[in-house]
């Protein structure tokens, strides 16, 4: 009885003791945490005076009424992100992105987020939210719609950058942050986009017209080559047609052109004949009539050199003699002649000197003004050659100009001249009023401005040059002109009413 009780009793407190230890031993699970409070403890890498205990991945005792055990979740949490920036640019934009994060695995990280989320866990997204907003309007305000487009990873690497302090502090880490798109509520995107779209149809547009292009091309160059195929094929039968019908006519003109080439052998052998023939009377002649003459003038020719050579010597040989005969005389005469020259030569100097400077000044002089005066000509000359110049090229160009002017500059004469013609009438009559005064001064212009045609007729003949100028001239100075005949047979009413010539 004493056993059984004293099992029983033994039993009882190890139920009680394993219910004690079941209910003080507490596990940490790897996706978790276990924040002890309610006794001073002192965690490694921690500031004292923290006031509980961190455990992770493993057990601990934890004393009932004593000590609270409380769970900090380590699992991934995400928050998605939807703000409104403004670019530098002052473009509005609405940046989406997904941020994954979680509490840090280190003691300290552990520590600030059970400060901070332990009875808010379900609060981290909204507050990952806050802090992320606020740094992606900060850093999106610095930055071009071109920069964002072209280089997400920029920004995303600067928001992770901005917000990676205030994460530490929240004893949060980030694993991922993603910028998943970028909305445009004015199209400023699009109508970036669309030079380089208006680009690629472009391109798409040129590819295809010279896909088009070259399928043409080979189209034609196939044609061509059936074109060329058969062009041959005709060409080849016309050439074996045209063989056919040449051996058709050979064989026609067969007996005939056997008769024209037997008969021009004929004719080539008689030309050889006659050739040869006239080849040996010209060596016959050669050998009756030219050999002797050559020989008969080559022996004149040898006497008269032979002669002429003789009397060259002779000439020779009287010279020599009278030139030494010279050269002793001019000896004797040169002696005789120093002395004499070298007193004049001394009385020579000074004159000389004295003659040689007023000589140069005179020279001078004179040269300046031959120079003067050459200068002076060769100004007038050059002048009167550009003058003549610029005649000739102004009447090569415009003859009529050039005659005009001559015309206008010489016109009183003529006017004057044309007058004279009414020099001998006394008294004149003009029956039909200021219409016969009009014509009557026109005739008389008339007759002053024949010189006009007869100016342009002399540049005429003065163009086609040689020796029909003479004759033309002369003919416009001898011959009256037609002009001037019409005018003179023109009747002029007179005083007693009837017409009567000038």
């Amino acid at each position: 009885m004493v056993i059984g009780v004293v099992a029983g009793l033994a039993l009882a407190a190890l139920l009680v003791l394993v219910g004690l230890f079941k209910l003080m031993w507490r596990v940490a699970e790897p996706n978790e945490a276990l924040v002890i409070s309610g006794s001073a403890h002192k965690t490694e890498g921690v500031g004292e005076g923290m006031g509980f205990r961190i455990v992770t991945g493993r057990g601990t005792l934890v004393i009932p009424g004593v000590q609270a055990v409380r769970k900090l979740s380590l699992d991934l949490n995400e928050t998605q992100l939807s703000v409104d920036c403004v670019t530098q640019q002052g473009i509005p934009l609405r940046v989406k992105g997904v941020v994954i994060f979680k509490v840090g695995d280190d003691y300290v990280s552990i520590a600030n987020a059970a400060r901070r989320f332990l009875d808010q866990q379900k609060m981290m997204p909204e507050r990952v939210h806050i802090v992320f907003a606020g740094h992606l309007r900060s850093i999106v305000g610095g930055l071009t719609v071109e920069d964002m487009i072209r280089d997400r990873e920029k920004l995303t690497g600067q928001t992770r950058a901005a917000c990676g302090t205030e994460m530490e502090k929240l004893g949060l880490i980030v694993d991922s942050l993603q910028i998943h798109e970028i909305e445009d509520p004015t199209g400023y995107i699009k109508n970036l986009a669309m030079p380089h779209a208006a680009a690629v149809q472009r391109d798409a547009r040129i590819a295809q017209a010279e896909a088009n292009r070259l399928a043409t091309e080979a189209e034609q160059t196939a044609q061509a080559r059936m074109a060329e195929a058969t062009r041959d094929s005709e060409i080849l039968q016309a050439g074996y047609q045209a063989e056919r019908d040449k051996a058709a006519a050979a064989a026609r003109q067969a007996g005939p052109l056997a008769e024209a080439a037997a008969r021009q052998e004929v004719v080539v052998q008689e030309t050889r004949v006659a050739e040869l023939e006239a080849h040996r009377r010209e060596q016959q002649l050669q050998a009756d009539v030219r050999k002797p003459a050559d020989a008969k003038a080559y022996e004149k020719r040898t006497l008269a050199e032979a002669e002429r050579d003789a009397r060259i010597s002779g000439a020779q040989a009287k010279a020599r003699e009278t030139e030494l005969a010279a050269a002793a005389e001019a000896t004797r005469v040169k002696a005789a002649a120093a002395a004499e020259a070298q007193a004049t030569e001394a009385r020579g100097l000074a004159a000389a000197t004295a003659t040689r400077a007023t000589g140069e000044a005179e020279a001078a002089a004179t040269q300046a003004r031959g120079l003067a005066v050459a200068e002076s000509a060769r100004a007038k000359g050059l002048a009167e050659a550009e003058a003549i110049k610029a005649r000739a090229a102004a009447l090569a160009e415009n003859q009529e100009a050039v005659v005009a002017q001559q015309l206008a500059e010489n016109w009183p004469k003529i006017v004057e001249a044309g007058a004279s013609a009414f020099g001998n009438v006394e008294h004149m009559v003009l029956l039909n009023g200021a219409e016969g005064m009009s014509e009557l001064f026109a005739k008389a212009l008339t007759m002053g401005g024949t010189g006009l045609g007869l100016a342009r007729q002399l540049l005429a003949t003065m163009n086609q040059g040689g020796a029909d100028q003479v004759p033309e001239a002369r003919r416009a100075n001898g011959t009256r002109p037609a002009a001037a005949e019409a005018t003179a047979r023109t009747p002029i009413p007179v005083e007693d009413g009837g017409p009567g010539p000038v």
